[in-house]
C-alpha cells in the first residue's frame, strides 16, 4: 500500500519531504507518550497504532533492531492495556486502575547493567543480518549498537511501564535522547523531533508519577 511507503509524500517543508508514514507515526507516538506520562489508560491502544506505522518506517531506513522491537511493542501494548485496566486487589488507584510504584535501587541498577550486556550481544548480531539474510536485509544495519541499545533498553523499560514502575521514565529519558540523535543522523527529521519531544515528556512523566505516588501517602494531621 502506498500509505506505508516512505516515498509516499504528504507535504514538503523547507525541502524536506514528509511521508504519510512518518507524519502519522509522529502524531500517534506523541499522543501515546503524553497519555503515558499522565498515566492514562488510552496510551496503550494509541500506542498500538504507532508501533504498526513505525514497523514499516524502520524497515525502509534499515534500522532492523528497531523494526523487530515494534513486534514486541505490539504485544506489550496489549498486555499493558489489560494490566493497567485490571489491577490486583490492593493495587488500585482512585480510578480503579493500577497504582504507580518504585521497584528499588539495586534491582534497577542490576537490570540496567544486564541491558548493557544485551546491547553488546544484539549489536553484534544486527551487524551481521545483511550477511546471513541478504534477501530480507539487503542493506547493512545502520548504527547496529546504538540501535540495539534503544531496542534492549526499550524492552526493559516497557516491562517497568506495564507494572507502572516509576523508574521506567529514567530509562526513557536516556533512550529518547539517543534516539533523537540516531534518527536525526538517518535523516528522519520528524521522528528525531518526536523523540526530542519524548525526552521532555519523559521528564514530565517522571515528575508526574512521583507526584502521583506521593498522593497515595496518608496526609499528616
Amino acid at each position: 500500500m502506498k500509505f506505508f511507503d516512505i516515498n509516499s509524500i504528504i507535504f514538503e517543508v523547507l525541502g524536506y519531504k514528509m511521508s504519510y508514514l512518518e507524519f502519522w507515526g509522529f502524531v500517534s507516538g506523541a499522543i501515546a507518550v503524553w497519555l503515558s506520562a499522565k498515566a492514562h489508560l488510552w496510551s496503550w491502544p494509541i500506542g498500538i497504532i504507532n508501533v504498526v506505522l513505525s514497523f514499516f518506517l524502520y524497515y525502509q531506513i534499515q534500522l532492523y533492531p528497531d523494526m523487530f522491537l515494534q513486534i514486541f511493542f505490539f504485544v506489550t501494548n496489549v498486555l499493558g492495556w489489560w494490566r493497567w485496566a485490571n489491577p490486583k486487589p490492593g493495587e488500585e488507584d482512585r480510578r480503579k486502575e493500577l497504582k504507580v510504584s518504585f521497584m528499588g535501587r539495586y534491582a534497577f541498577i542490576g537490570i540496567c547493567l544486564g541491558g548493557l550486556a544485551g546491547t553488546a550481544v544484539l549489536g553484534a548480531l544486527a551487524s551481521q543480518l545483511h550477511h546471513w539474510f541478504p534477501t530480507f536485509f539487503p542493506m547493512p544495519s545502520a548504527f547496529p549498537y546504538a540501535d540495539s541499545f534503544i531496542t534492549v533498553m526499550s524492552i526493559i523499560t516497557t516491562f517497568f511501564m506495564i507494572r507502572k514502575r516509576i523508574e521506567c521514565w529514567v530509562i526513557w529519558i536516556i533512550v529518547d535522547t539517543v534516539a533523537t540523535y540516531l534518527y536525526f543522523v538517518k535523516g528522519v527529521m520528524l521522528y528525531s523531533l518526536l523523540y526530542a519531544v519524548f525526552t521532555v515528556i519523559a521528564g514530565f512523566g517522571l515528575w508526574h508519577w512521583i507526584k502521583e505516588y506521593k498522593s497515595y501517602q496518608p496526609q499528616s494531621v
